[in-house]
């Protein structure tokens, strides 16, 4: 008789939440969205700051206020995914993400608009954790390699994607709309994602709901704001003593961060960022491998989108198109990387940094022979291979990064690498882009643009040396 309940029990056992093809192309429209928009305002700053009589230190915060809200809350947003559930988390951060997108669209002035990116970043950093612990907790084996090779491949495209489209909606001026439709643009998106959403993304949430950890949610957001804050503003500002004294802070509160998070977690309790978490080789050493590259890649954007606008004289639409070939190549070669790791391993990440390394010197020496008649022709080559080379680390890196985080523990897993990745974005446009913008004036955009170019070489060399380090092969849960 016990036997015949045990079978009928294991019988009735609900199974786990599957996510489908088209739930699968929700979550990674709505990944899309955030990167999309870090990187879309870049060609539309010149154009704000006329329209609204901002300031350069003004539209630095436009920028600033969303990477920062937006890094400061993503381990916060996915702990609350784990809590109350990710479906529903993920459809209120998308409305809100939406609604934020409209007033930004619509705002009034210089400091609403700031206020709504501000806005518009929490948003995001309740959504897209979301999207990642969906994909850990609602699919299995091939099917989450597959899904993550995807959500890597789709991160790449839309930092792209972001600038190409910023360019183009900035040119088309529709409807007279200028500067905004680069906000405007995502309401649409965000209606067709909810409707989506609500048919097709499964609910999912952590069988053991780990409470908020406050402290260790006011220390991380201080660290992350005495690193970030004084590096987006710092130049705009001329460095006054407040960036200096904010950098200074810094190595204190995350050490400070460090102890509280270790005192819980010896104590029982559950920290926001469970230091049992980063004992895991894969995630530990995938984090360190995404720093040198999101590092780069940040700065790459933006140096090249300056140097093509106002050194070789490109309007905004030909600007971002040289960057077509980048986004092509990537996502043909992101889709083979299952394929790739599955026979080499992750030695797959080290041999694309060397293509992306040898990508990125045919674009130096294109500019040292062409300067300054540069055209988007001349470029092709360059940014076809540095883009293959993309493709082979950083979808995979992700992938490396969550494969042996638990289920239960996705939405943290997921909310400490793109915290990383956000925070490496914004590192680059600080070190990169304040470089390239110190030697111009010396140098002239040319040797200014070598010079950098040369510095992300050996950022790329970095990775490819700390890929080394990495796992022989990816592991998989069941």
């Amino acid at each position: 008789m016990s036997k015949t309940i045990t079978v009928a029990a294991v019988r009735r056992a609900p199974a786990p939440p599957a996510l489908g093809g088209l739930g699968l192309f929700t979550v990674l429209l709505a990944a899309a969205l955030p990167l999309v928009d870090f990187f879309i305002v870049n060609v539309a700053l010149p154009t704000m700051g006329t329209d609204l009589h901002a300031s350069e230190a003004v539209l630095e915060l436009v920028v600033a206020g969303y990477g920062v809200a937006y890094a400061v809350l993503l381990v916060l947003g996915g702990r609350l995914g784990d809590l109350f559930g990710r479906r529903r988390l993920f459809l209120g951060g998308m409305a809100a993400f939406g609604l934020t997108s409209l007033a930004c669209g619509l705002a009034p002035g210089a400091w609403p608009l700031v206020a709504a990116r501000v806005a518009q970043g929490a948003a995001a950093a309740a959504m897209l954790p979301q999207v990642l612990a969906t994909i850990q907790s609602a699919t299995r084996g091939a099917r989450r390699a597959r899904a993550m090779s995807l959500y890597g491949a789709t991160a790449g495209l839309a930092m792209v994607a972001g600038q190409i489209l910023g360019g183009v909606l900035v040119a088309a001026d529709i409807a007279g709309t200028g500067w905004r439709a680069v906000f405007l643009v995502n309401v649409p998106v965000v209606v067709l994602g909810l409707v989506l959403a609500v048919r097709v993304v499964p609910e999912t949430r952590s069988q053991h709901p780990e409470p908020v950890d406050g402290p260790g949610t006011v220390l991380l957001g201080l660290s992350l704001l005495t690193l970030l804050a004084p590096l987006a503003e710092g130049e705009a500002t001329g460095w006054p003593l407040w960036t200096w004294l904010s950098l200074a802070a810094f190595p204190f509160a995350v050490a400070a961060f460090w102890l509280v998070e270790r005192r819980a977690d010896r104590a029982g309790r559950t920290p926001l960022v469970p230091p049992s978490l980063l004992g895991l080789v894969s995630l530990r050493r995938g984090l360190v491998l995404i720093v040198p590259f999101a590092v780069g890649f940040s700065g790459f954007m933006f140096v090249i989108a300056l140097a093509l606008q106002q050194g070789a004289r490109l309007g905004p639409v030909p600007a971002g198109l040289a960057l077509a070939p980048m986004a092509v190549v990537f996502l043909f070669t992101s889709l083979a990387g299952p394929r790739l790791i599955g026979r080499f391993g992750t030695r797959v990440v080290s041999a694309g940094s060397v293509v992306q390394a040898v990508g990125v010197l045919l674009i130096a020496l294109t500019v040292w022979h062409e300067w300054p008649r540069l055209d988007v022709v001349a470029l092709v080559p360059g940014m076809a291979v540095a883009g293959a080379g993309q493709a082979l680390q950083l979808p995979n890196i992700m992938r490396i990064v969550l494969s042996e985080v638990p289920p239960a523990r996705a939405g943290v897993g997921g909310g400490v690498m793109v915290t990383t990745q956000q925070s490496a974005l914004a590192l680059g446009v600080a070190t990169l882009g304040t470089l390239f913008l110190a030697l111009v004036p010396h140098l002239g955009m040319r040797d200014a643009l070598l010079i950098t170019l040369l510095a992300q070489v050996g950022g790329i060399a970095l990775t490819g040396l700390l890929g080394l380090r990495l796992p022989r092969t990816v592991g998989e849960l069941p």
